[in-house]
């Protein structure tokens, strides 16, 4: 697995915003980066489409118990949101790079992460 998307990168990749594609491989999701795509206020049925079809590409990684207690902690720990906790957890799970431009997640102890360089 080449790594697992944050929302914020899934988003970019969604809305051409990349400056350069992102290397080939295999690329996983948490179930958390699906509903934070499809619980956009404003999606219109045609966008909504565009994810599903996009997620619909990437492995998904449900909530399993080992990641949910990972999660707890790491919003104990780190004062992290939920969500992000648990796309954190995802990734240290698994042994992932997570795929961010978060600053916050970058600082994660243990998480190894990759940004995205953006259009202007």
């Amino acid at each position: 697995m080449t790594g697992l998307l944050d929302t914020n990168v899934a988003l970019y990749l969604l809305g051409g915003r990349l400056a350069k594609p992102m290397p080939v491989g295999n690329y996983a999701r948490s179930v958390i980066t699906e509903m934070e795509l499809l619980a956009w206020p404003s999606l219109s049925t045609e966008e909504e489409k565009k994810v599903r079809d996009f997620v619909a590409q990437l492995t998904v990684y449900e909530l399993t118990p080992s990641i949910r207690n990972r999660a707890v902690q790491l919003r104990k720990a780190e004062r992290l949101k939920l969500p992000d906790a648990i796309v954190c957890a995802t990734a240290l799970e698994f042994g992932m790079v997570l795929w961010t431009n978060d600053e916050t997640l970058m600082k994660v102890p243990g998480l190894v992460c990759r940004s995205v360089a953006l259009t202007a």
